[in-house]
């Protein structure tokens, strides 16, 4: 057997230099893989595509999921003047010229279709100019995106169009789309090509639910494979492994997917779910997220979600924050396993969230009052003479170390903000809090922090 050359024996389109995917891509939907909700027998879209009466519309999905190939079969089934524009290389110039042709063709009864690629990557003002050309009938437009629209197109071009949303492709369709490749005249049908369907596998699991990828990983396999002197081809388990070292994994650090992900990591470890918690952190390890953004979300977490239920949360979330600074990647992901399986086993309280948010409302919502004259410094006599500072007691010339005297605006005197769960740590937090909202208002004359207090607080007394 000899290593096979990257062209010998491919057909004259490979020859040329076109990829495998492009060679590959499905012209009608006999041909098309995936997207069986969107685009099966008798599915809304198909039937609209098929009988040429399509809105305007944006597709929406991961890469290599079918968006432009779905817009292939639209200019293929079409009556219409289909015209494709990309975003990243046209501007409004561009975009104004072809919006004159299609005006012109609208007066005379021809349609115009025109197909966007990474319609995000248009600004407002660019997105704008699409708008009234929708809105008349001038075009109908199909917009390519991998993020989400609802964050990355105009809400008002976005309601004029319809959105479909394409899913990762799966195994099994990826399978038999890369066998197709095989046996299509178009991709290596003209080549003895030995694989078996667990090595096709390992490459759709590989691509993520790409297919471009997929095509891409089994055009390279085939071009380092060992040809044998009966012409044939085989690809190995070898052939496979010196090709894939890294899973193609969907995780844009900018994109939608990284909020994705960061808040599957938050609500796992708030359910208490330290196995899924693990999963989704080296799913953002994995993908290349900065250890940082995860370490400072996890303190965040330390106090959002756990609180005074284990104080020893933050300080450990704090020090873990510290270790990924110190190490970085790769020595810092045991740190962060440690913090995400702690704070995911962790006794739980919002109490900290809630009471700021309780408070932030009051504070939007109500007149901001004065604080009250007895508790206002009065390093002045004028301050004086005014009675700031009047009948404020020093909390620590009182046996009690606490005096009853009101904090808080009197318009909100008795207002409750820190409502304390009784988990973990915080059952103490909550017995103390009963013991100085009893004594402050006069229902027990037991002082919160004597020794008989003290005992109650320590028991767990409610």
């Amino acid at each position: 057997m000899r290593q096979m050359s990257l062209i010998e024996g491919v057909s004259q389109a490979d020859a040329a230099g076109e990829p495998l995917a492009a060679r590959m891509r499905p012209r009608d939907f006999s041909e098309f893989v995936g997207q069986e909700h969107l685009v099966g027998e008798g599915k809304l879209l198909r039937q609209m595509i098929e009988n040429d009466r399509i809105p305007s519309m944006i597709l929406w999905g991961p890469p290599g999921v079918g968006k432009t190939t779905l817009a292939n079969v639209v200019a293929n089934l079409t009556r219409a003047e289909f015209v494709t524009f990309s975003a990243v290389t046209s501007g409004i110039r561009e975009i104004k010229e072809i919006m004159s042709r299609a005006e012109s063709g609208r007066r005379v009864g021809v349609r115009t279709v025109l197909f966007i690629d990474e319609i995000h990557r248009f600004n407002k003002a660019q997105q704008d100019a699409f708008l009234p050309y929708v809105e008349q009938g001038s075009i109908i437009l199909i917009g390519a995106t991998t993020e989400n629209p609802s964050f990355e197109v105009n809400s008002a071009l976005l309601s004029r169009c319809k959105v479909f949303t394409l899913k990762a492709i799966e195994v099994d369709d990826l399978v038999k789309l890369m066998r197709r490749a095989i046996q299509d005249k178009r991709g290596f049908g003209s080549i003895n090509i030995k694989v078996d369907d667990s090595i096709l596998e390992k490459i759709a699991i590989h691509a993520n639910g790409d297919a471009r990828h997929s095509l891409g990983t089994l055009e390279t396999a085939v071009a380092n494979a060992m040809i044998s002197t009966d012409g044939s081809v085989e690809i190995t388990e070898q052939t496979l492994s010196d090709l894939i070292s890294r899973k193609a994994l969907i995780y844009d650090k900018s994109g939608e997917e990284h909020y994705n992900i960061i808040s599957a990591l938050h609500k796992s470890m708030r359910n208490s779910d330290p196995d899924a918690a693990v999963y989704w952190l080296a799913r953002m390890l994995e993908g290349g997220e900065d250890p940082l953004y995860i370490a400072r979300r996890c303190v965040r977490f330390a106090s959002e979600d756990v609180g005074l239920a284990d104080p020893n949360a933050l300080l450990l979330a704090n020090n873990v924050w510290d270790a990924c600074h110190n190490l970085g990647v790769p020595e810092c992901n045991v740190h962060l396993t440690q913090i995400v399986v702690y704070l995911a086993l962790a006794p739980k309280s919002n109490a900290m969230e809630v009471a700021y948010l309780k408070a932030a409302k009051d504070v939007n919502d109500r007149l901001a009052e004065p604080v009250p004259l007895h508790i206002r410094n009065a390093p002045t006599r004028l301050m004086k003479e005014l009675d700031y500072g009047k009948g404020y007691k020093y909390a620590h010339d009182s046996d009690e170390k606490i005096a009853r005297m009101p904090c808080l605006p009197d318009s909100l005197v008795g207002r409750r903000y820190y409502e304390p769960t009784g988990l973990g740590a915080e059952s103490k937090m909550k017995a103390r809090l009963k013991a100085v909202r009893d004594w402050r208002e006069g229902r027990t004359n037991e002082p919160p922090f004597s020794s008989q207090a003290y005992t109650n607080v320590t028991n767990g007394a409610k």
